[in-house]
């Protein structure tokens, strides 16, 4: 008997993780780049972080803060690591990773 990968018992199953690979590929692509337009809209003004945070679209759950708060006008790497400390968050946490207490937090800070 020879070992056989899983995916090429039969020629649908090779086709379905394609069709996969490619819609998930087509998702991230998708996210990334309502991210990016975000970025524009926080650089220009246009859109508060703090807004964005408090109550985020499902997208940006996986975005990590610190990107986010760089993407403002005014606040640098020393400013927003100053935030994350002052409101206890790691700079690795995603915004769908913030506890209500951290996000109550930052965006208390964000919005004054």
């Amino acid at each position: 008997m020879s070992a056989t990968h899983p995916n090429q018992q039969n020629g649908d199953g090779l086709e379905r993780s394609r069709d996969q690979k490619m819609d998930a590929l087509a998702l991230a692509n998708e996210i990334r780049g309502k991210r990016a337009s975000l970025k524009r809209e926080l650089k220009a003004g246009r859109v508060k972080v703090h807004s964005q945070i408090a109550a985020p679209p499902e997208w940006l759950a996986t975005a990590k803060v610190i990107d986010l708060l760089l993407a403002v006008p005014k606040i640098g790497r020393v400013k927003a690591n100053k935030a994350l400390v002052q409101c206890r968050i790691s700079p690795s946490k995603t915004v769908g990773g913030l506890s209500d207490r951290q996000r109550r937090e930052l965006v208390d800070l964000l919005a004054r």
